[in-house]
């Protein structure tokens, strides 16, 4: 007989919500994670690096102070500081977390885990220096920083001078100069916090652009803002060796020297597929866990969440798909729908998207239009940001008339997707949308006069 009716096997966002929500829906539940209550993402990913943002963002704004008519004179940011506040708030949530668990009654052990197989009693897991079975597994175990075999790589990741974002959220001293490998959402983030608060960044990025996954008119507000904080970008570029205070790139034209104090590595990150046993159960995996829309494996009762199933790493996606796994474990149809998943990125200004960029969306045969926007149609960013270079963009299906997808660059635009989130997955027309009253004044008004702006 099972011991469990779910046992978890790993604590980041997917993870720890996982079992919680099976504990609150009456299901014994195990957790079990081998490093942080938390993972990555708590840890050493998303809620430091903002807690790390919001510092430079407060400091950059008073030593920028002098258009809102306000003189601050003598301000200094301490990055030893800054670091033990990131400690305390991510203490904070850990603490948060495990009393959530505890209040769903569910089990949690501290340990790797090692999957045993599947007998009589269920999927066998061994932990804590017993085998558990569980009538379900959900396997949630997170991803890890991709490490290519470049020369001279290894020796300066032992030697501390080239650094994966985990380390460098420890550092006790920011570098004065950092060269970043790669313009992706953590690279764009650490080289925004380290250039507000006095370094020399240079981004290095292998593809033509930064920020890839945005579209052009948002990467270049991004890229211009990143430039005007003293950044060097460096795009079609590869960094081909490593030495200490080294580091050696290659373009098209040939290769060069950046010196610097720390590289922060961040080309991507890879699942975690070794080590737990998966091979026992045989489940589909190469890259990545393979899933369906209920997160399910090609192994009944087995599900994967999170980045170890590489649909989209992302915590936010993690999140919905450990209460996607759990609804199909107590029976209910709940599957993922990937047309309300945000990406944002944390830079100065902030820019978020979400859906089908109009180019996706003629590529998929529909017929599309976009209507774009400054953010300064909103009277309160107007008022806010001297010399904002936001901009609004929704895409519109010109038949069903309805909005299919949207980018905004500026203000709380991680915030604002969400709106745009709730428009999109219930496909409301826009002579529907346009009835909504938005409170003034706000940001959020931009959403409404890119909807009036829409050609339909």
């Amino acid at each position: 007989m099972a011991d469990f009716d779910v046992i978890v096997i790993g604590a980041g966002p997917g993870g720890y919500l996982a079992a919680e929500r099976a504990g609150q829906a009456g299901l014994k539940a195990l957790l079990i994670e081998k490093q942080h209550i938390g993972g990555t993402c708590l840890n050493e990913g998303c809620i430091p690096t903002k807690t790390l943002l919001r510092s430079a963002k407060l400091y950059d704004a008073c030593v920028n102070a002098d258009p809102y008519a306000v003189k601050c004179e003598g301000v200094t940011i301490d990055h030893a500081a800054v670091v033990a506040r990131k400690k305390a708030v991510t203490a904070n949530l850990v603490a948060g977390v495990k009393a959530g668990l505890k209040a769903a009654k569910v089990k949690t052990i501290e340990d790797a885990a090692m999957i045993r197989g599947r007998d009589e009693n269920g999927f066998a897991v061994e932990a804590g220096g017993e085998v558990h079975h569980g009538k379900n597994l959900i396997l949630a175990t997170g991803s890890h920083p991709i490490i290519l075999n470049i020369e001279g790589l290894a020796d300066c990741l032992k030697s501390g001078f080239v650094l994966t974002s985990t380390e460098l959220l420890e550092i006790p001293e920011a570098p004065k100069s950092l060269c970043v490998i790669g313009g992706g959402v953590i690279g764009l983030e650490m080289a925004t916090y380290f250039a507000m608060t006095g370094s020399k960044v240079t981004i290095v990025e292998a593809t033509g652009k930064v920020a890839g996954s945005l579209d052009d008119d948002a990467t270049a507000v991004i890229s211009k803002s990143c430039t005007e904080l003293g950044m060097d970008i460096l795009v079609n570029t590869r960094a081909v060796a490593f030495a200490d205070g080294k580091v050696t790139v290659e373009t098209a034209s040939g290769r060069s020297d950046i010196l610097c104090d720390k590289v922060l590595l961040c080309i991507g990150r890879a699942a975690n597929l070794e080590g737990y046993g998966l091979e026992s159960l045989h489940v589909p995996a190469e890259k990545a866990i393979k899933i369906d829309d209920h997160c399910m494996t090609g192994v009944p009762g087995v599900y994967a969440i999170g980045d170890c199933n590489g649909t989209g790493m992302l915590a936010h996606v993690a999140y919905r798909q450990a209460e996607v796994a759990v609804n199909h474990i107590l029976g209910k149809d709940d599957p993922m729908r990937w047309s309300c998943v945000p990406n944002l990125v944390h830079t100065e200004p902030e820019a978020a998207f979400i859906g089908k960029s109009l180019k996706e969306a003629k590529d998929a045969g529909i017929d599309a239009t976009e209507a774009k926007l400054s953010m300064n149609y909103s009277g309160l960013y107007l008022a806010e940001n001297v010399n904002g270079q936001g901009i609004i963009k929704g895409v519109f299906d010109k038949k069903k008339k309805t909005m299919i997808g949207a980018t905004i660059v500026g203000g709380p635009a991680s915030e604002l997707i969400t709106i745009c989130s709730i428009l999109i997955d219930n496909e409301l027309p826009v002579e529907r949308m346009k009835s909504y009253v938005f409170p003034h004044p706000t940001c959020a008004e931009a959403i409404r006069e890119v909807i009036f702006a829409a050609k339909l």
